[in-house]
């Protein structure tokens, strides 16, 4: 009752402080215009969110688009030569595209009124298949899941099994989760664009290190091990996962755990290769790797340790 009341508030307080009232914090938003014009911009968006936007400058309107498709800032005004206008990338969410919209009518210098809008113009939309733009975390939730069942089960289902085995099922757990999981979302509903192989190999890695590291938990601190998973790599890591928001809307105290835990860098991953040009890809293959391989060594020391007590014992014995 305890553990599962735990689990459960402390579920309930994570995601209601994340998301109860969420609000862009420092949201990168690139400007390639004149000083007068940039700073008029900064001073307006900073009336309409003190705390939402940051600006960025960028020397000409091509860069500044490069930054929005690369999802180094979210949207973009350009107003180096022609007329202004705003871009973004739907691909983020709705909750950034709301975000953006009403920057359209934060005129620069070079509009003839006050009341006139520039125009916004969408450059990474979201896919047909992904109109709320939430496929990406609801397939990565799905096998964040189930990795952590599996690391649970592997140990009450089959708890004497060798080192190498278990090693051996979490690579096949793994690799069938990612290619089943590549053929649903993408294959079969449309619903993340890019690469079979890359979507399936992303999604294996991600299973693989929440269940690595719930095997581990479980063999240091045995039952306990259940409950301390389920907090850090079920609650803890989808809330910052940036699945549902960006990260730059979650809290200061959460938004750190968005670059280190496996569904915050898997997520970001998967979306690079999605939509923004494999931003996020070569970090979240490191981190996520790097989880499986710490996870898997302290696995392998572990055992010898145990089977040096052991032979030790019985040879006192």
């Amino acid at each position: 009752m305890i553990s599962v009341l735990t689990i459960g508030l402390v579920f309930v307080s994570v995601f209601l402080a994340a998301f109860h009232t969420p609000q862009a914090h420092r949201l990168p938003v690139a400007v390639a215009a004149s000083d007068k014009a940039a700073a008029q911009f900064d001073v307006r968006l900073q009336r309409v969110s003190p705390d939402g936007f940051q600006v960025d400058r960028y020397p000409d309107n091509a860069s500044a688009r490069w930054a929005v498709e690369h999802r180094q800032a979210y949207a973009a005004l350009l107003a180096d030569g022609g007329e202004p206008k705003i871009v973004y990338a739907g691909a983020n969410g709705p909750a950034v595209s709301a975000l953006v919209a009403p920057l359209a009518s934060l005129c620069t210098p070079g509009c003839r009124s006050a009341e006139e809008k520039l125009p916004v113009m969408d450059i990474l939309p979201l896919s047909s298949g992904d109109s709320r733009g939430l496929s990406v975390f609801y397939a990565s939730f799905g096998l964040v899941l189930a990795g952590f069942l599996f690391g649970q089960m592997t140990y009450q289902v089959a708890p004497r099994l060798s080192f190498r085995q278990r090693v051996s099922s979490l690579a096949l757990f793994a690799v069938v989760g990612g290619l089943a999981t590549a053929l649903i979302a993408s294959t079969a509903f449309g619903a993340i664009p890019g690469p079979f192989l890359g979507i399936a190999g992303l999604v294996a890695l991600m299973a693989g290190a929440v269940a690595a590291a719930t095997i581990l938990l479980i063999r240091i601190f045995g039952p306990v091990g259940v409950l301390l998973s389920s907090i850090f790599m079920i609650v803890m890591g989808n809330a910052s996962s940036g699945g549902v928001l960006p990260p730059e809307f979650l809290p200061g105290w959460l938004k750190p755990l968005a670059s280190v835990m496996p569904p915050g860098v898997g997520v970001r991953a998967l979306d690079g290769i999605a939509y923004f040009h494999h931003d996020g890809l070569v970090s979240g293959v490191v981190v996520l790797s790097a989880w499986i391989a710490l996870c898997i060594a302290a696995l392998y020391f572990l055992d010898r340790i145990a089977a040096s007590a052991a032979i030790l014992h019985a040879a006192r014995s």
